[in-house]
């Protein structure tokens, strides 16, 4: 792509927009503004493992782009508290080279405990900033103005730079009532339409949807339906970042005088840290520990707690297991599952409601009951935003390829010229000023996995042979050979996991032992002095031996001591 016939490539004072996650995906969101050789950074989130990857804990964006540029990095901007925006955070600030992090309070709040964990909350500068507040960050102006989505406190971006304004919705949606009274600022979407945006970057996660999304207090008159119907002690589990439905969940529960226990770790921490910055409203008297709800009629209990997503170590998974050493469900009881079914977690979700069915409890959840609705604007909602900013280039973010194909679509249908609502994915860069725009060559970007205190020690290829032992099991072949005439002192002795009972096949692993010692004759002693080769030689021979004889595929692990 390039600049119209007759003008200059590109103004001067292009500006760069490299994604570095979060556009083909859903998760581990981060953009790399750059503009007359200064870097802004937004957003720095995670996302959680996907089915393939085991034994990993996190994922996060691969940041090699922006390796030995940490001097140029101005600052790092949040448009709101979940863990796909913040979550990356304490993995990759010192490597940013310690930027100022803006951000609204409880964004900060929820930040700051994050590095209170890694011990990095004492160097690392946070800056607190408010909707319509402005702040000067080398060549860019970046004013935050108020995006209404699931969680307290989010804000889209406003970002004047020398090549024109660039508007960041951040995730968004059009709520005329949230539960704290702010809606998303249209005013200020309309005011920068009037002075002129040149990019629109916009929230493309349910651009599939028709019509509009349901408020979120359409959650609360489903709760407020549902608990007075409750005999016995109600549970009810939802992202312990979600205040708003937290909020929700406690009015509810105040109003049929049930007293509320929390457990979680995220969920008690978070929700100290709402109640303390003033987020959430929570009468004293109504919180009570384990001895005290063990002393109250069931019907003056709600929980409320983790484990939405079917977390095999959360709080509510312990408990449809019957393995919560404090809490045990019992028949009668009810569970309110009040978030999405994030794909992926259908599963496990399943799993977990048929499990709380098991020990007699009713459950509710999104498919049967109005107990969680989106965070996300749907069509109606993308098209008014594009009718209020008028953008002269479009680009979809957040949201998986398709998604961000069918946002570009749409913005075309309003008005936006065909070649100028463009799809990009992480690693491709795009410059663009009044003059036009262009495509650069890929950078590196991808994906970095935490596993344990390990960061990006393991990659695909460890994955490809964490899969193999998953499908396949291990076979290791242990054997000693004379390093001089090399001919065999020990072995070869064969020991399998996960893949064949070793008392229950002794045919066949003595089948294969003659297998290695005919792959040995075969070589002459100066190949069997090259160990390597010999353990290449014997892992074909087995490879070849097993898909023959039993059609599988084992991990093979050739151990050759030299004596």
């Amino acid at each position: 792509m390039s600049s119209e016939p007759g003008k200059s490539p590109l103004h001067p004072d292009a500006l760069r927009l490299t994604p570095l996650g979060g556009l083909g995906e859903i998760g581990i969101n981060m953009m790399a503004l750059e503009c007359r050789g200064r870097i802004l950074v937004i957003d720095c989130g995670l996302m959680f493992p996907e089915a393939y990857m085991l034994g990993i804990d996190l994922v996060i964006p691969d940041i090699s782009a922006l390796a030995g540029r940490e001097k140029d990095i101005v600052g790092l901007v949040l448009t709101h508290g979940h863990e796909d925006h913040i979550g990356a955070v304490p993995f990759l600030l010192e490597r940013l080279g310690n930027p100022p992090v803006y951000a609204t309070g409880l964004t900060l709040g929820l930040l700051r405990n994050k590095l209170e964990e890694h011990g990095l909350a004492r160097s690392a500068r946070l800056e607190q900033v408010a909707p319509r507040q402005s702040v000067e960050l080398g060549p860019f102006t970046v004013e935050f103005f108020r995006s209404a989505h699931s969680i307290v406190d989010g804000v889209g971006l406003g970002i004047r730079t020398p090549a024109g304004l660039v508007v960041h919705t951040g995730d968004i949606k059009l709520d005329p009532t949230p539960v704290d009274g702010q809606p998303t600022d249209l005013a200020r979407l309309a005011a920068y339409g009037e002075e002129g945006v040149l990019l629109l970057l916009s929230d493309s996660t349910n651009v599939e949807r028709e019509g509009h999304t349901l408020s979120e207090r359409v959650v609360g008159e489903a709760l407020a339906g549902i608990l007075p119907r409750c005999a016995g002690r109600v549970l009810v589990a939802t992202f312990s970042s979600n205040i708003h439905r937290i909020q929700q969940v406690v009015d509810a529960a105040v109003a049929c005088g049930r007293k509320i226990h929390v457990t979680g770790r995220s969920m008690v921490a978070n929700m100290a840290v709402a109640r303390q910055l003033g987020y959430l409203q929570v009468p004293d008297d109504t919180l009570i520990g384990l001895g005290q709800m063990r002393d109250l009629a069931k019907d003056q209990v709600l929980i409320i707690t983790t484990g939405s997503q079917g977390e095999p170590l959360s709080a509510l998974s312990r408990i449809a297991m019957d393995d919560h050493r404090q809490i045990q469900l019992e028949k009668g009881d009810s569970v309110i599952l009040s978030s999405k079914f994030i794909p992926g977690n259908e599963k496990a979700i399943s799993d977990l409601i048929n499990h709380l069915y098991r020990r007699g409890a009713e459950v509710f959840y999104e498919t049967t009951s109005e107990v969680h609705v989106s965070g996300h604007a749907s069509q109606e909602e993308l098209k008014q935003i594009l009718a209020l900013a008028r953008p002269r280039f479009f680009v979809p973010v957040h949201g998986e390829y398709r998604h961000l194909v069918k946002h570009a679509q749409l913005a075309r249908s309003m008005g936006v010229a065909p070649e100028n609502a463009v799809v990009i994915e992480n690693g491709l860069p795009l410059v663009l000023s009044e003059n036009g725009l262009r495509l650069e060559d890929r950078v590196e970007t991808g994906r970095v996995f935490v596993d344990g205190k390990g960061v990006g020690d393991v990659g695909f290829m460890e994955l490809r042979d964490r899969s193999h032992l998953a499908n396949h099991g291990l076979v290791v072949i242990l054997l000693a050979l004379n390093q001089t005439s090399g001919q065999i002192i020990y072995g070869p002795e064969l020991f399998t996991r996960g893949f064949v009972p070793e008392e229950e096949s002794q045919e066949l692993l003595d089948q294969a032992r003659q297998v290695i010692c005919g792959t040995l004759t075969e070589h002459s002693l100066a190949a069997l002095a090259d160990w390597e080769e010999l353990r290449v030689e014997v892992r074909k021979a087995l490879r070849r031996f097993f898909n023959r004889t039993i059609g599988r595929r084992p991990l093979i692990l050739p151990m050759v001591l030299e004596l």
